[in-house]
């Protein structure tokens, strides 16, 4: 992933000005946006927040994807959040085309962009690029995903033995994609990864900034946020999404919650059962975030890793970086 220069040098003008907010879920990132948003604001930069999050970027999971109330945006501008209809799916090439246009928009109205979000793939994306893989063949999809996993595995392991070697032989998503990479374009999945176009990072005045707070207390935390959900409306929530009786592979009713509170309307589980399994979930979603927050940014993003709700010295540092202090 590209870099941001976290320094004091000059502001280059000509560059759109970026705020990073990233980490796992439950780390704190919306407040701080928020907070960075408004101290920005009062130092005559105003702000946008845009959201980098792959669940709440669906209208139909407010509650489940922990998405911001107006209570606490307190004002400031949020982008992305609810945006797509949980029938249609929203991949990360999706996102980052919306959201190059938002942070554009911010700029033209000379306005910070605050990104915040932890889904990697999506930032990944945006800052990169994606490679550039041609369609695939619908035959070869269909009897690629039809393959038990370690059947695919193997077949990578004679057509791709680079990226079988990267990829767990469990990982029925991204062997499968691998697969069907080099099955319907006649090369590897690595050299379309070489060939990485529409990346920003370039071309954006980037500043990052990752929440990596204690892991009991983070994981403590996500316990409680998935109680909590359940009182306030996520219920209800899955029963408007059942009955739209939409595809359950979509994102939307994968989405964590969803499988866990579906099961237990459905009479297959007790609630509190429902409310162990997806708490467990998102102490498992919340783990993979940390692990590859913590490896797979550059290291001069800079990372917290102690818990602070005021935030004051992140806000001070980010506003020092884009010579607003």
């Amino acid at each position: 992933m590209s870099t941001g220069q976290f320094s004091n040098e000059a502001i280059q003008a000509n560059r759109p000005r970026v705020a990073l907010i990233a980490g796992p879920t439950a780390s704190g990132k919306s407040d701080l946006a928020v907070q960075l948003a408004l101290a920005a604001y009062e130092h005559g930069l105003p702000a946008t927040v845009i959201n980098a999050d792959s669940a709440q970027v669906y209208a139909d999971l407010a509650v489940l994807s922990a998405r911001p109330s107006e209570e606490e945006m307190r004002g400031v501008p949020h982008r992305l959040f609810g945006s797509w209809d949980g029938a249609m799916p929203c991949s990360a090439a999706d996102w980052a085309n919306a959201a190059r246009a938002e942070i554009d928009a911010a700029h033209a109205a000379g306005r910070l962009a605050v990104l915040v979000g932890g889904t990697g793939l999506y930032l990944r994306t945006l800052i990169d690029g994606i490679a550039p893989v041609p369609d695939i063949d619908p035959a070869i999809r269909e009897a690629v995903r039809a393959l038990p996993v370690t059947e695919a595995h193997d077949a990578l392991s004679r057509e791709d033995p680079q990226a079988a070697a990267r990829l767990s032989s469990a990982d029925t998503t991204r062997v499968a994609r691998a697969l069907e990479v080099v099955r319907s374009t006649g090369k590897p999945l690595g050299h379309w990864q070489a060939r990485l176009e529409g990346g920003i990072g370039n071309r954006i005045d980037l500043a990052a900034t990752i929440l990596l707070p204690d892991r009991a207390w983070l994981y403590e935390r996500c316990d409680r946020r998935f109680g909590l959900m359940l009182e306030l409306g996520a219920i209800a929530e899955v029963e408007r999404l059942l009955a739209r009786d939409l595809d359950p592979a979509l994102p939307v009713m994968r989405a964590i919650g969803v499988p866990e509170i579906a099961a237990w309307l459905r009479g297959e589980i007790t609630q509190e059962e429902a409310k162990a399994q997806g708490a467990l979930a998102t102490r498992r979603y919340a783990k993979r975030q940390y692990t590859w927050f913590r490896h797979q940014p550059p290291q001069d993003w800079k990372r917290i890793e102690r818990y602070n709700s005021d935030f004051k010295d992140q806000i001070a540092t980010l506003l020092h970086y884009f010579g607003l202090t």
